[in-house]
């Protein structure tokens, strides 16, 4: 089950001053492109070293595999450190914010090493840059864009909402036809929010110069891209992805 739905609120940041429209979207891709290369280290390592992957899987008795405890607590690991940076910004320190968000994207890359025993790694390869591509255009038309994309958004974060509640229902259910609609929904409505992310924090700006409060702003908008890339990524992976035999 995909545990990378967001909950990214970066509009309540307090006091934001809208005075540069681009700093805190460069702030924002900067950030988000450091927490990629953590992300696909982290996955990389515990996926091809086999010192780390034992952390993750430990044989059975029968002469299988399964996960180990440490597999559980990284596969849902990661909402819990997106609901802490959500809810807590406003509380947290800089510093704090800052590991918190690198902390999460490197356990979110060690969740990721999973996918390496599922699929084959040219067909990953292959997905990843088909998401690069299609994140890339979607970002360009956001930034671009003149139309208003904020009703575009609402119906798009119902979907999300529906496409949750869809997938709580179906990791009981194991309908294989219900994943491939839910993965369908998913990529349509991630390409969407791509778009009106890059233009909400286009449009929402930061606080002047380089001020604790603006920065933030910066972390909070790469988390949000962030989401919307990896859950891109996965549902293209569930629909085009190459499985292992």
């Amino acid at each position: 089950m995909n545990t990378n739905f967001r909950n990214t609120p970066i509009e309540k940041l307090e006091n934001a001053t809208i005075v540069s429209q681009n700093t805190v979207l460069r702030s924002a891709f900067a950030w988000m492109s450091l927490a990629m290369v953590l992300t696909t280290i982290s996955a990389l390592l515990f996926a091809f070293v086999p010192e780390l992957t034992t952390l993750l899987i430990e044989p059975t008795e029968f002469g299988g595999a399964k996960p180990t405890m440490l597999a559980y607590v990284v596969m849902f690991a990661p909402i819990i450190f997106v609901m802490a940076m959500s809810f807590g910004v406003n509380k947290m320190s800089l510093p704090v914010l800052i590991g918190t968000f690198v902390a999460y994207s490197i356990v979110n890359g060690i969740s990721f090493s999973f996918i390496f025993f599922i699929y084959n790694i040219g067909s990953i390869y292959k997905v990843f840059l088909s998401t690069a591509g299609l994140f890339a255009v979607m970002a360009i038309a956001g930034y671009t864009t003149k139309t208003d994309l904020t009703k575009l958004g609402s119906i798009l974060m119902i979907g999300l909402i529906g496409i949750v509640v869809a997938s709580l229902i179906n990791f009981f259910m194991h309908s294989a036809q219900m994943d491939y609609i839910i993965s369908i929904l998913g990529v349509i409505i991630f390409t969407g929010l791509t778009a009106y992310d890059v233009q909400k924090i286009k449009n929402i700006g930061e606080q002047a110069g380089d001020s604790s409060e603006g920065k933030k702003y910066g972390i909070m908008g790469a988390l949000t891209l962030y989401l919307d890339f990896i859950n891109l990524f996965l549902f293209l992976l569930r629909l085009f992805g190459g499985r292992k035999d």
